[in-house]
């Protein structure tokens, strides 16, 4: 979830609806996220 807030910048609540199926394809995006950001 930490991976969350950092890169989408949500906070703890926004994520409290989700499934835990629902958060890891989101970690995944925020992963691939923010390793195009190391890029710039």
């Amino acid at each position: 979830m930490a991976d969350l807030a950092v890169v989408f910048h949500w906070a703890p609540t926004h994520m409290d609806a989700l499934s835990l199926t629902e958060l890891m394809e989101w970690r995944e995006r925020a992963r691939v996220r923010s390793q195009s950001d190391g890029g710039k």
